[in-house]
């Protein structure tokens, strides 16, 4: 038996390939392949644009994919949501859709948009932002360069950015959030009430969820005199519950926890000086909680 996945094509996908890499799958890619090499013979991926990856889950055409919660929403379709996974192009936090105009626009509010023209690819999802603030406007279809359309194209942009610096780059003005999106894994409902494919789909979850939870974190060992143990784990963050076990040298200890990179290198130096001895700190693919 084989699980169907899509796998989203475009912005997401060094990303999404590097991230099933660290989750611990062989996987590569030929040159204008749409079919992943994988070395798991129960997963058949298939490279496919996000923004149609609902609809083919919900078919049933895919048993699962990846895509954002923007096309979920956008897409309208039923859908078993089965984990989220906050990772984008550029890094490792949500991606937001935004209403902007540009500079030098009167407008400062949605209210200022009655009667005016918006141009997005997140059509759906505009239409229902502009309906709950009660706004008449008109809503096209963008085929792509939104941020070039106003102001003799559009009045207007709803458009996907992660640090707004595109947006800033064509002289426009954010003037609201009109989503907030992170990846998600999705089931089809059908797949998702078979025994075989919903444990197998948990598993890919639980795995690319300890990649993501793995990055920008190090391992941390040493060994530890006895007497100095209290005096370490004042040093270690409070949040963490280090393994302590007992070295065959009478007297030593030997500690390990996993922290942030970014606390490691300024923890170390304090470690070493609290009387740790063999400090190691060792990269990690995966952390499952």
């Amino acid at each position: 038996m084989k699980l169907k996945i899509g796998l989203p094509k475009g912005s997401l996908q060094e990303t999404t390939l590097d991230m099933f890499r660290r989750a611990g799958f062989n996987v590569s890619l030929g040159d204008k392949s749409y079919f992943p090499d994988i070395d798991d013979e129960e997963l058949e991926p298939m490279l496919i644009r996000a923004q149609e990856i609902p609809g083919y889950v919900s078919a049933g055409v895919l048993d699962a994919g990846l895509t954002g919660r923007d096309w979920i929403e956008e897409s309208g379709v039923s859908v078993q949501e089965v984990c989220e996974l906050v990772y984008a192009k550029k890094g490792f936090t949500p991606v937001k859709w935004v209403l902007a105009v540009p500079d030098s626009s009167r407008i400062r509010t949605v209210a200022g948009l009655k009667g005016k023209r918006i141009a997005t690819e997140l059509v759906n999802v505009t239409k229902k932002y502009l309906r709950k603030g009660k706004v008449k406007a008109d809503v096209e279809f963008s085929w792509g360069a939104t941020e070039v359309k106003p102001p003799e194209l559009a009045d207007a942009i709803v458009e996907l950015t992660e640090t707004g610096g595109s947006l800033r780059a064509h002289n426009l003005r954010v003037i609201d959030t009109v989503l907030v999106s992170t990846t998600r894994l999705i089931a089809n409902r059908d797949s998702w009430e078979s025994r075989w494919k919903r444990e197998k789909i948990e598993n890919v979850g639980m795995l690319l969820r300890g990649a993501l939870f793995a990055e920008g974190k190090v391992g941390l060992k040493m060994n530890v005199p006895e007497g100095e143990l209290k005096k370490i784990l004042s040093v270690l963050p409070a949040m963490k519950t280090p393994t302590v076990s007992r070295l065959s040298g009478e007297g030593w200890l030997a500690v390990e926890t996993i922290v942030d990179e970014c606390t490691a290198r300024n923890i170390i130096p304090k470690l070493k000086r609290a009387g740790a001895q063999g400090i190691i700190g060792y990269p990690l693919n995966k952390v499952i909680d």
